[in-house]
């Protein structure tokens, strides 16, 4: 282990991952290093996807930097969301380490389990064909990837072997090999999507994006119309793997994606973004039932040769690890937002950055205009730096953001104000993608060591 190594995890070196709870966490070292996944699929540049490393360290004479490149071993896996071996559900075991991630492709449904132990050079550690995930589990495309309290790492897929819904769950044991399905059955479900679980309240969430044979293709409004993108919320008993309750959003929670509850693992409020529809869902339990309302609806704006008002399409969002501040991201209009959700039924906002997006509000970072529009977060333990990059699935950037594909990504930091609110972009800081040695390349999820507070959870 390298003296940096050893000072991120001093707190905590004689437990397992993570941290005890949320405010230790928010005590630790500022993140030295970020892990960005960088595509090249839809660009038109025959080369694997690969784990960006990025030197995030403003004392560093590489700041701002990709300093290590992780190639995959194959052409067109289209990474996705990632994920860790091992988190605070953990840190009462001190046999378990953080020290492998998890990369799904989601086109290729193809696993990666990629070896940091070597924070600045990651090297790739094993890979799951889609046929061994086919054959004993009847499932492809993965997507959110989870470690369990009991050292198994679990992934959302989004289809079955021949791409249609509803898909389920992969559990991969603790060395990596396929243990099965989490689910008993998933009669209930319509799509799937992105998932998150509290032991204390027995309870996991699931959300609904659509079955791959639909979004890769890209978005047709038509699709919508005829019911192939989803409108509900799953809750499931945790303890008996089993479905329990749904709710149908309908029209005003149309492809309800991320969810996230509180990071405080006794509170059983949590939220879910409503992409096309483009609002916010906070949920609670009272009296043995799951109870969702709307708490933020942002409105369509016209644009000239747009045959509709165009959605701000909520595409990411995330909450600090004080539950304070949720930050969401508006990939179509362009804008990062802060609300205050001390409150949660009641969110207020204290904060708004321009990224890019159709309206044509943005700026200029270091001389770079800012294209596409601002989609993936992820945000400092502390909560001070969000980070942000700009591409959401190679078919629909092409779509809706041709320009990506050429330039490459942008990823920004963003400076957060944790006292009375505010964001600001930091003009220091700016990865270009575009320069990447094979040709431009889409970022996309981030993670870096020591963990995040969009997917460690307590038991």
């Amino acid at each position: 282990m390298t003296d940096e190594q050893a000072m991120h995890h001093e707190d905590h070196s004689q437990c397992g991952p993570g941290y005890a709870t949320p405010a230790e966490a928010m005590k630790a070292e500022p993140e030295k290093v970020l892990y960005s996944i960088a595509l090249y699929a839809g660009t038109g540049i025959e080369e694997p996807d690969y784990l960006a490393t990025i030197d995030v360290d403003p004392a560093s004479p590489t700041y701002s930097q990709v300093i290590y490149r992780t190639p995959m071993p194959n052409i067109g896996d289209e990474l996705h969301h990632f994920g860790w071996n091992a988190c605070s559900s953990c840190y009462g075991d001190e046999r378990k380490s953080r020290s492998f991630l998890i990369l799904p492709g989601n086109l290729s449904s193809r696993i990666h389990i990629v070896d940091v132990s070597d924070e600045r050079a990651p090297k790739l550690h094993k890979v799951i064909e889609p046929e061994e995930v086919k054959e004993k589990v009847n499932l492809t495309a993965p997507h959110t990837v989870h470690c369990l309290a009991d050292g198994q790492v679990m992934l959302s897929m989004l289809g079955d072997k021949e791409g249609n819904a509803p898909g389920g769950f992969l559990l991969l044991d603790e060395e990596f090999n396929i243990a099965g399905r989490w689910e008993h059955k998933n009669e209930g479900m319509h799509y799937n999507y992105d998932f998150w679980y509290q032991p204390r309240h027995n309870v996991m969430v699931s959300s609904e994006w659509a079955a791959p044979n639909t979004y890769t293709k890209g978005f047709d409004l038509d699709d919508v119309a005829i019911g192939k993108y989803g409108h509900h919320l799953h809750f499931w008993d945790w303890e008996k793997h089993e479905l329990v309750q749904s709710v149908d959003l309908g029209e005003e929670g149309l492809i309800p994606l991320e969810v996230r509850f509180h990071h405080n693992p006794d509170s059983t409020n949590g939220f879910v973004g409503a992409a096309l529809s483009s609002n916010m869902w906070h949920w609670h339990k009272s009296n043995g039932q799951w109870h969702l309302e709307k708490v933020l609806d942002i409105p369509s704006v016209e644009v000239e040769g747009w045959p509709i008002p165009v959605p701000s399409l909520i595409t990411d969002f995330l909450v600090s690890m004080d539950d304070k501040y949720l930050y969401l991201s508006n990939w179509l209009h362009g804008d990062i937002r802060q609300y205050d959700i001390s409150d949660a039924s009641h969110p207020r906002l204290t904060g708004q950055v321009w990224c890019g997006g159709l309206l044509g509000k943005s700026g200029t970072t270091q001389g770079h205009k800012l294209g596409g529009g601002p989609q993936m977060l992820q945000l400092s333990l502390d909560g001070k730096r969000l980070y942000v990059t700009n591409s959401l699935y190679s078919t629909w950037d092409n779509q809706f953001y041709p320009d990506i594909a050429k330039a490459g990504s942008y990823l920004l930091q963003i400076d957060c104000d944790t006292q009375n609110g505010g964001l600001k972009i930091n003009d220091n800081f700016y990865v270009d993608f575009g320069k990447e040695p094979a040709g431009p390349a889409r970022a996309h999820e981030m993670r870096y060591p020591g963990g995040d507070c969009t997917s460690d959870i307590w038991a």
